[in-house]
């Protein structure tokens, strides 16, 4: 592995640890080097606190370094305009820092390569597109919501080895083993939400909290007619949950963001509801079921990812993963790419990604 490539994935590492936590802001990753010694490096803060560059220099200071003529690598373009922070482009100048790795271009209008250009304006060596691939996973949630108004979205679910979430009673504590269930909380803070369907709030009334402490991403739930009981475990949440109902639902009080939306197929419309998730500054989703909101979302290729933990326990007659009608030819399946497996205690997980609906529409656009 190239220098280069080696600090980015210092940098990518640092990014992980602010995902979930720095909504709307991407979560980004920052790493200073010269002649190959660690100066300095940080990551996104939340929301009114320091960008990642900003945080990295600051370390360096605090250990009494001089980062003049050194390199910082960032997976994702500084930004060059005032908000709640100054511009990164103007610290990273007057640092004197003479050379620029950047994994991704930001695709916020006010970006998309101006940063790059004032810094080689500058006098400073910019390279562009280390790492590219992963940095733009890490800022894909960002970037679909900047883009297109959508969010990032992950559907998970813990199954048996035939595919099921629970036996036909309901039955669902525990599919999956220890390491998996702390596993899949580690996932969830990584999210700013986390989204069920009223039937799971019904049936498991789960709090939807991260075990392992630290950020809890805000609930989710899917409620066309507003059944949701006042005594919810999610109202106790740390955050204030989120709550998506048609607009004819019934008129209610509760301690909820209620976002009143079109009806679509079977409940609410799952496209409008991402998009009013966006409005919340909710840019990754995790969709932890049950099977028919996996359904209409899958239906509608709004999904990015699907991560699945699965036992070694069958479950026949049970309730699937994926629910609704069954389909009546193999040309209507859903099709998943790019399969990774891993070993968690005595479970697998299994991850795919998914062809979006608007990455379809930009390869249809592009093969015309």
């Amino acid at each position: 592995m190239s220098d280069d490539r080696h600090w980015m994935s210092r940098a990518i590492t640092e990014a992980e640890e602010a995902l979930g936590s720095t909504a709307p802001n991407p979560a980004v990753g920052a790493v200073l080097v010269r002649n190959g010694l660690l100066l300095g490096m940080g990551h996104t803060q939340p929301p009114g606190g320091y960008h990642a560059e900003a945080v990295a220099l600051a370390d360096a200071k605090a250990r009494g370094i001089d980062v003049s003529g050194a390199t910082i690598y960032i997976t994702l373009e500084p930004c060059r305009h005032y908000g709640r922070t100054p511009p990164c482009t103007d610290a990273i100048i007057a640092a004197g820092i003479s050379r620029v790795v950047v994994g991704v271009e930001d695709v916020f209008p006010a970006m998309q390569g101006k940063a790059l250009k004032q810094l080689r304006q500058a006098g400073l060596e910019v390279v562009l597109g280390v790492e590219g691939d992963r940095c733009a996973n890490l800022v894909r949630g960002f970037t679909r919501a900047t883009a297109y108004g959508l969010p990032e979205v992950t559907c998970k679910a813990g199954i048996s080895a035939d595919g099921h979430i629970a036996t036909q009673s309901g039955e669902s504590q525990w599919i999956t083993g220890e390491a998996a269930r702390q596993k899949g909380h580690r996932l969830r803070a990584t999210h700013d939400a986390v989204a069920v369907g009223i039937g799971t709030v019904l049936a498991d009334n789960p709090r939807l909290t991260c075990r392992h402490g630290g950020s809890h991403p805000r609930p989710v739930v899917f409620d066309t007619e507003l059944r949701i009981p006042d005594s919810a475990a999610i109202f106790d949440h740390p955050s204030e949950p989120i709550l998506l109902c048609a607009r004819d639902a019934p008129q209610r009080e509760l301690r909820a963001d209620i976002v009143r939306l079109p009806r679509g197929a079977g409940g609410v419309d799952v496209e409008q509801a991402l998009r009013a998730l966006v409005c919340l500054e909710q840019h990754r989703i995790l969709i932890e079921g049950g099977g028919q909101l996996h359904r209409s979302l899958l239906d509608a290729r709004l999904v990015d990812t699907v991560c699945l933990f699965m036992a070694g326990m069958l479950i026949p007659g049970g309730r699937p993963w994926v629910g609704g009608s069954p389909l009546d030819s193999l040309a209507q399946a859903i099709k998943l790419k790019n399969p990774i497996m891993e070993r968690v205690g005595p479970d697998i997980q299994l991850l795919w990604q998914m062809t979006h609906a608007v990455d379809e529409s930009e390869e249809s656009c592009s093969q015309d």
